[in-house]
């Protein structure tokens, strides 16, 4: 008897354990009571009847990604091509979502394809590759108001590739290389227009700069030729000035000396002696000197 009863003391432990249950958070609980829907539990520590109370589904409240695969769809220029997208939702309401529709994701992935290919229809090949942008907003917006009644906020559609059929690509990719060589054309001639330009410039700069250099050598040049005549000419003159000094000074030593009319005389004949020695032809005598000319002309036939 003390067994049974320990027994049932663990079983009732046991059931009282399980009634207790703890959230975590981005999580909620939908707890069912016989059967219907009996409340949301959300993130902490809640208690449930045994027996008539059971959770019957967890809901991740966390923003989920749905990666579906390629669907075919036509464009309004009769053009197949293959489509994937990339879905981006969150929960927002638990008791929709688990009782709103049976297999939530499956339907949006048949309501992402029949409205992909609504908005591809309207479209033209070359709208539908340029496009990416417009069809995804299009998009988000449609299957948010279809999701709403289950609970669920579609945050972000993305197109994650778009495969056109084979043809088509080989066309593309031929144009795309064109276009490539073009623009690797105009790169290179743009290239050698500059290469040219700043050789030009570089003569230009160079033909300016030798013209300076020789502007500044002529004018250094000339200045200094002016500095050499300048120099000569004061040297000339400073020559000039020391004879003229040097008569002067031998005049006032004659005068200083108390010379007589008759030495001023001779020192005059030496001077024109001088100047006979010259290239001149004719010497214009004073006539003082005339005068004694003819006295040593007569003191001279005497001594003969």
């Amino acid at each position: 008897m003390p067994f049974a009863i320990t027994g049932l003391i663990i079983v009732l432990f046991f059931i009282l354990v399980s009634c207790i249950k703890i959230v975590p958070q981005a999580k909620a609980y939908i707890v069912e009571r016989l059967g219907a829907y009996q409340d949301t539990w959300g993130v902490g520590l809640h208690f449930k009847l045994p027996i008539i109370d059971r959770v019957a589904r967890q809901v991740n409240l966390k923003e989920q990604v749905a990666d579906f695969p390629p669907q075919p769809v036509i464009t309004k220029d009769n053009v197949t091509m293959r489509i994937d997208t990339v879905i981006f939702y969150q929960i927002t309401d638990p008791k929709l979502f688990a009782y709103g529709v049976e297999n939530p994701m499956m339907a949006i992935e048949n309501l992402t394809a029949t409205t992909l290919r609504n908005i591809i229809g309207d479209l033209e090949l070359d709208q539908t590759l340029t496009s990416r942008e417009t069809i995804n907003t299009k998009m988000r917006a449609e299957l948010d108001r279809a999701t709403d009644p289950w609970g669920i906020k579609v945050n972000r559609v993305e197109l994650k590739n778009i495969i056109p059929p084979a043809e088509i690509q080989n066309a593309m990719e031929r144009q795309m290389k064109a276009e490539r060589e073009r623009r690797e054309a105009v790169t290179r001639a743009e290239g050698e227009k500059k290469a040219k330009i700043l050789e030009a410039e570089g003569a230009k700069e160079s033909a300016i700069l030798r013209a300076e250099a020789d502007k500044q050598s002529a004018i250094l040049r000339a200045e200094a030729e002016r500095e050499k005549m300048i120099r000569e000419a004061e040297g000339e003159a400073e020559a000039i000035l020391k004879v003229q000094q040097a008569n002067a000074d031998g005049i006032r030593m004659l005068k200083d000396a108390g010379a007589d009319e008759a030495v001023l005389k001779i020192k005059s004949l030496e001077a024109f002696a001088k100047v006979a020695d010259g290239q001149a032809t004719t010497i214009l005598l004073p006539a003082e000197l005339q005068g004694i000319a003819s006295i040593g002309a007569a003191f001279k036939e005497a001594a003969k």
